[in-house]
């Protein structure tokens, strides 16, 4: 039987008094198997907070090195830690925030053929990617082994965030049928991004994995919430299954992963995460 110890409980002391999570909670969330795609904006706030929060285990997945520009967002990450691998510098400063959970690290680029493979040990999956390729075979891969999927995207100053539980949701095809044209949606890279945006979304995106595994609050299922920096503006819009979407639809026509490069128009190259 799993019993708090008397470190765990003072280390979650201040989450384990609220009535909604208690002792009970914490158990569930240090059983708790989170995969995080991308160790950059958006993935380097919410691991930082997941694995405070006492997550049991945290997967990491990333294929870049880190670089300089990425250390105006990417908080995992430090000046000494330019040129190693995003993985190796996130788990470091991870464990040494919680050196009692299980950090397990993928230093590669997703594919069709290794996905499914990675994601079916994980309670729950947490998009972190910036191309369309990546999203669009994460989403469809979780679709294929029901596993609940936390989106979130940003540029410059907006960024938006959904929580996908596969038929009992919208999903990212039934938002986004098709990718845009190449050309028409600038990267990061190319337009830009504010920081603290990626700070504020990679929050969310934390916030919504807690929720899910404690079954507390009300999530963002149906809904996807657009937040603007500037404005400091936050809207929240319904969305709604798409009964024809091909991957999770009344009659799906995707029964296996496809080539998302070709899908999205796309030359294959490394994936890049915020």
């Amino acid at each position: 039987m799993f019993k708090l110890t008397d470190e765990q409980i003072e280390r979650y002391s201040r989450q384990i008094i609220l009535s909604e999570i208690g002792g009970k909670g914490q158990e569930k969330l240090l059983k708790a198997k989170v995969l995080i795609i991308g160790c950059g904006g958006l993935g380097s706030p919410c691991a930082f907070y997941l694995a405070a929060a006492g997550i049991g285990k945290i997967g990491l997945l990333d294929s870049d090195n880190v670089e300089l520009n990425n250390l105006q967002r990417q908080i995992l990450h430090s000046t000494k830690t330019v040129g190693i691998p995003k993985v190796d510098s996130a788990k470091k400063i991870l464990s040494d925030i919680n050196p009692n959970i299980d950090i397990t690290t993928y230093n590669l680029r997703l594919t069709s053929e290794n996905i499914l493979h990675v994601i079916k040990n994980y309670n729950v999956i947490i998009d972190g990617s910036d191309n369309f390729p990546t999203r669009y075979l994460v989403n469809d891969a979780c679709v294929l082994l029901k596993k609940p999927l936390i989106h979130a995207g940003i540029l410059r100053f907006d960024g938006q965030a959904t929580t996908i539980v596969p038929y009992k949701s919208p999903c990212y095809r039934c938002l986004f049928p098709s990718p845009p044209p190449p050309g028409t949606v600038p990267s990061c890279q190319e337009a830009g991004i504010l920081g603290v945006v990626a700070g504020t979304l990679g929050l969310i995106q934390a916030t919504e994995t807690l929720k899910y595994i404690l079954s507390i609050g009300e999530l963002l299922i149906g809904k996807l919430l657009i937040f603007n920096a500037l404005e400091m503006s936050f809207r929240t819009l319904n969305i709604k299954r798409d009964k024809n979407c091909p991957i999770c639809g009344n009659k799906p026509t995707i029964k296996k992963l496809v080539d998302y490069e070709e899908f999205c128009q796309l030359r294959k190259n490394k994936v890049n995460f915020k």
